[in-house]
């Protein structure tokens, strides 16, 4: 399921993680960063607000880049976190 992300902050937390170096967030006015998480891989593109609000997220195809999704802010995964409740049993 592809998703997005408009705020600056989260956009620049996820190129920082992955230590992207080819995307220049200066020369967006408005971005928007589109993913899709597929088989432990993260598939992106960055666009500007207009153009996506005008074409819409159910016609975005194809991606820009890819990334292990183990690099990734969690946030960026639908997946939950499953702790191991057996470590706390020692006490």
């Amino acid at each position: 399921m592809m998703k997005m992300e408009s705020r600056r902050e989260k956009i620049v937390e996820f190129l920082q993680m992955i230590e992207n170096t080819v995307i220049e967030m200066r020369k967006y006015s408005r971005p928007v960063l589109v993913w899709q998480v597929t088989d432990g891989t993260v598939q992106y593109s960055i666009w500007e607000d207009d153009v996506l609000s005008r074409f819409g997220l159910e016609n975005v195809d194809g991606w820009d880049y890819e990334e292990d999704a183990l690099f990734c802010p969690d946030w960026i995964s639908d997946e939950e976190e499953i702790w191991d409740d057996d470590e706390d049993d020692d006490f």
